[in-house]
């Protein structure tokens, strides 16, 4: 039988506590039972014991006690001598289980938000002006002879296909249209290379911790996820990831291997020169198929110079086994759903005949404002990156006066704080914080393995006013969640 871990579960209830009538142990029973009827979690899935529910939810164990007889008394629950508690679904019958990566943008979150709340679970930015520059710039002479066609274009426009193109061979990376496929977003793009190069069962190594988006297209898919990395507060970036993978290799043949060299998600952290030769070396005399993703990199707030694109690590790999992901909607705006892959014309056509099926293609109207933003890269990543410097700083000024015995190594990139809590069970503490108001994600979320259990990802992309009206919250949510 199909069991749900207690964190997968606890990051599934979002909102149950502080939302509808009725005494918690009613309110426990609701969510689960909405869960079930939505196909949330899969019919006869067996629930954690009372205890650990309990545990990560920060609620007594007679809480979800008492949850779980109210829906056995309604059959929804049963109980199965030896194996624990069998959900019983009465929608779609689904063996896999999102974890609501995107709840901060539905109407639950914008309610605590608007009742005084503070929402730290995304790290996604405000937009830049330039995007709506770019919008009002449009002319009929830009949509021009595509009006004249159908409008789809299942490898993406080709004047952005030719500009990203471009993208690349500015940054020392050679590069033809025909090694681009435009996708909407980098989410997609993960995405369609779950699908198209990983089969039910094979296994992919991944960092941890890695970006949740990635694990959840990887897991739909049915992927065996097998993690290399450390368990310090920068999820290890020294290089000793790249020998792990050698000595997996030793006993286990990845079908691909999934990474984040630069502005990693969640950390922050970006690898050095070393590190990333060391990865470069391992990946070519294993010959695994790589696929980098860069969503972030442009976010870089090292010594980098503006001019500059971010060089690929998978540069110098053979083409035909590497994929590197790209996005424009990290830099300029989510809300501009322009992303691509680049890879070899192979690859990128078997890609592009899965994408067709999906959504046929991406937006032309996207797509050419996108054209437009490409000419005017320097200038948002020197806008972009003064921003993040200046809120980073902030941000862990913050945390030195407020929290200073919590842990964090200074983000190369990205935004938001990767922060240790000692003594803290994260899972409990963040929902501890959503019945006050406080949206945040744990450490687990971003593990293969449910772990960095004392982890909290911590946002400063909009500023530190959220984060400093939390943190009262926060920590003492954390000294109730100590155990």
């Amino acid at each position: 039988m199909a069991r749900i871990a207690s964190t997968r579960l606890s990051r599934l209830l979002t909102g149950w506590s502080s939302e509808g009538p009725g005494p918690l142990p009613r309110r426990l029973a609701d969510a689960l039972r909405e869960l079930a009827a939505r196909g949330d979690v899969a019919g006869g899935t067996v629930l954690p014991s009372q205890r650990e529910l309990a545990l990560v939810l920060g609620v007594s164990r007679s809480t979800v006690t008492a949850a779980y007889g109210l829906l056995e008394s309604e059959g929804r629950l049963e109980s199965v001598r030896g194996s624990g508690s069998r959900l019983r679904g009465s929608g779609t019958v689904d063996g896999y289980v999102t974890e609501g990566r995107l709840m901060s943008f539905d109407a639950r979150s914008r309610t605590a938000a608007s009742a005084g709340g503070a929402d730290l679970s995304s790290g996604a930015l405000p937009g830049l002006g330039a995007v709506g520059e770019a919008v009002g710039a449009l002319t009929c002479g830009d949509l021009g002879a595509l009006l004249g066609a159908d409008g789809y274009h299942p490898y993406g426009i080709p004047a952005l296909r030719e500009g990203i193109a471009a993208y690349y061979r500015a940054a020392g990376v050679p590069t033809e249209t025909g090694q681009i496929l435009v996708t909407s977003g980098s989410q997609q793009a993960v995405w369609l290379v779950a699908q198209a190069l990983v089969e039910p069962g094979d296994t992919v190594v991944v960092e941890n911790p890695t970006y949740r988006g990635a694990l959840e297209a990887l897991r739909a898919r049915g992927a065996r996820l097998v993690p290399v990395g450390g368990d310090g507060p920068d999820g290890g970036g020294d290089g000793a990831d790249a020998a792990a993978l050698r000595r997996l290799c030793a006993h286990v043949r990845p079908r691909l291997v999934y990474l984040q060299p630069t502005a990693h998600n969640p950390t922050g952290r970006s690898l050095d020169g070393a590190a990333r030769r060391e990865w470069q070396r391992v990946l070519a005399e294993q010959e695994l198929f790589a696929v980098e993703d860069t969503a972030c990199a442009e976010l870089s707030l090292g010594d980098v110079p503006d001019e500059a694109a971010p060089v690929p690590l998978v540069t110098g790999l053979p083409m035909g086994s590497s994929v590197t992901v790209g996005t424009l909607s990290k830099l300029f705006w989510g809300g501009l759903r322009v992303g691509w892959v680049r890879s070899s014309p192979q690859v990128v056509a078997r890609l592009a005949k899965i994408k067709t099926s999906v959504d046929l293609s991406s937006s032309v109207v996207d797509q050419l404002v996108a054209v437009r933003l490409l000419d005017r890269l320097p200038e948002a990543r020197a806008r972009r990156r003064a921003e993040l410097r200046g809120r980073r700083d902030a941000a862990e000024a913050l945390l030195r006066a407020g929290a200073p015995h919590w842990e964090w190594t200074r983000p190369a990139g990205g935004p938001a704080l990767w922060v240790r809590v000692p003594g803290a069970d994260t899972e409990a503490l963040a929902q501890l914080a959503r019945r006050h108001g406080v949206s945040v994600v744990p450490g687990s979320a971003f593990s293969p393995v449910d772990g960095f259990r004392d982890r909290l990802r911590l946002p400063y992309g909009h500023g530190t006013d959220a984060l400093a009206a939390a943190l009262p919250t926060l920590l003492e949510c954390a000294e109730r969640a100590a155990g």
